[in-house]
């Protein structure tokens, strides 16, 4: 799944969702990995909050992972991954015309705590902010007692295993999902894409 098709672009549309693999390769993806378990060990990576009533909060019940906000100034493997979502976000524009103009990148890490993330949305509707989700996994040999699927409120229902160079993309305000709690380290790297 270098690029998306067509028939990647209708189910989008369609259903909400696509699930694929092969976004970064699995040479990049595995790099990707190793940079962030660098950034994991050098402190890049800070615990993530909560929004609750406009306030920022840290709620391991509702989230456990750690983050750290990427965009073009990262190098190496990094910088490659953020030029292969911006390609994305070109691409969405040439074949489904949503006019996305801004990426947000995030790299994330769930420890092998039971860290997850409760049921969310990551817009609402009508927001213009977020239009588009995006994840791709950086987890080699994962195993199903690993855990962590990202469970998708479709249906049916899909529950993607954060296999190494797994990819998901969504609408944002359509699609309600959950990382499940995660019994193995887990990365990711999401991108949001929005309109303005």
């Amino acid at each position: 799944m270098a690029g998306l098709s067509a028939e990647d672009v209708e189910h989008l549309g369609e259903a909400g969702f696509v699930v694929g693999s092969g976004f970064l390769g699995e040479g990049l993806a595995r790099r990707a990995r190793v940079a962030a378990q660098e950034h994991l060990a050098l402190g890049l990576l800070k615990r993530a909050g909560v929004r609750r009533g406009g306030d920022h909060q840290l709620d391991a019940a509702v989230r456990g992972d750690s983050i750290q906000w990427l965009d073009d100034q990262v190098t190496g493997p990094l910088l490659e991954v953020w030029r292969r979502f911006e390609g994305l976000r070109l691409q969405l524009n040439e074949l489904a015309f949503l006019g996305l103009r801004r990426t947000e990148l995030q790299l994330a890490h769930y420890p092998a705590t039971g860290a997850g993330y409760q049921r969310h949305r990551d817009a609402f509707p009508g927001d213009d902010n977020r239009r588009v989700t995006a994840i791709v996994y950086l987890n080699p040999d994962w195993q199903p007692a690993h855990g962590g699927q990202l469970a998708l409120f479709v249906d049916p229902p899909r529950a993607v295993a954060p296999r190494l160079d797994a990819f998901v993309l969504f609408r944002s305000e359509l699609i309600e999902h959950q990382v499940e709690p995660s019994h193995a380290d887990r990365f990711a790297i999401t991108a949001w894409y929005s309109a303005r």
